[in-house]
């Protein structure tokens, strides 16, 4: 298990998050992605753990909270020492019936952060992450509230989750201008078949040197290998119940019928084929998986055993490539003299 650092931080966290959104159940959509419960939640933990993974992510609103509450108990009963799990939880989602349980306003933070170290049973969370953009609270008010939250060391770092390029850079902007904790990592939707962060954030992070947490890297169970064009998977599976995130069907069946062979010729998983092209993608900090079951886990967890060829490599970025939008095709006509007097001078 590799580790890499998390953004421009000096805190080293595995190549594989354990995601814990199946964690709970209950009502509505959780019903549907998962009902792990906690003897099931420590065993997966705690394989986790075996693995070398040292990172684990849940947010305030998974199952109603209970998410928080199972991870919580679970590192307390496997009594994981403090250091050696890098804890991340994310604020935003409603989670109660007034006006202002829910988006990015100081209020929300300061209440979530309280009610989150409860249920997890912690002092401090290693990363507090925005769970989505609020279009009602200005972006100071949230980066100044986070800073906060580090100066008075209820949380370490502090990340963001689905915002634009645009709107994450001018949160960078202010944070430099005030001297203010800064935005160290996105968590954002990337799969083989779902490229669309490519344009404007993947540029975007490495210039501003900010790491990148995948979320659903098997497009919520599509490239697990049970779903094609002609196969729809079994009843009450998570795509045929909860049919998220959107991907474009005939591209991901592309994708997925390139790595069939691939994975046949590995002896894996189409799964493991999937993650193991994100983990050789350079600007991907850490992959979240989520599992039901300690096989899924243990299958997923192989990825990191993959070594995908160039040739293979090759084939999946022509299967799977965006096309061309503006400006990105100016800047490949437009730009192709001064990258090759670039390459000349590196020689």
């Amino acid at each position: 298990m590799r580790h890499h650092p998390l953004g421009r931080t000096g805190l080293f966290v595995s190549e594989l998050c354990l995601g814990t959104m199946t964690f709970g159940g209950g009502e509505g959509i959780w019903s549907q992605i998962g009902d792990v419960q906690q003897a099931d939640a420590e065993r997966l933990v705690g394989a986790a753990l075996d693995a070398g993974i040292n990172f684990i992510d849940t947010a305030d609103v998974y199952s109603g909270g209970l998410s928080e509450q199972i991870t919580g108990q679970a590192l307390k009963n496997l009594k994981v020492p403090r250091e050696s799990m890098i804890v991340a939880t994310k604020v935003f989602s409603e989670t109660g019936t007034g006006p202002n349980a829910r988006g990015a306003s100081r209020s929300h933070i300061m209440d979530g952060v309280k009610a989150s170290l409860k249920r997890l049973q912690l002092d401090h969370v290693d990363l507090y992450q925005i769970h989505g953009f609020d279009p009602a609270t200005p972006i100071e008010e949230t980066v100044r509230a986070l800073d906060q939250l580090v100066r008075q060391g209820h949380v370490r770092n502090v990340g963001v989750s689905n915002w634009a390029a645009w709107q994450i850079v001018k949160a960078l902007g202010i944070a430099e201008r005030w001297g203010l904790s800064r935005f160290e990592s996105l968590q954002a939707y990337y799969t083989v078949a779902g490229r669309d962060l490519e344009r404007e954030l993947v540029p975007m992070l490495r210039s501003e040197g900010v790491g990148l947490m995948v979320w659903s890297p098997l497009a919520g169970g599509l490239l697990s290998g049970k779903y094609g064009r002609d196969q729809q998977g079994e009843q009450g599976s998570r795509r045929t119940s909860f049919d998220f995130p959107p991907v474009h069907k005939d591209r991901a069946y592309d994708c997925i019928d390139a790595m069939r062979p691939i994975a046949e010729a590995h002896g894996v998983s189409v799964a493991q084929i999937a993650l193991a092209w994100l983990l050789h993608q350079p600007q991907v900090t850490s992959v979240i998986v989520g599992a039901k079951r300690p096989e899924q886990l243990a299958d997923n967890m192989a990825a990191t055993q993959v070594e995908l060829s160039a040739a293979e490599l090759e084939q999946l970025d022509a299967v799977s490539r965006l096309p061309a939008e503006y400006p990105g095709w100016m800047f490949t006509r437009q730009g192709e003299y001064r990258r090759k007097q670039l390459a000349d001078s590196a020689r």
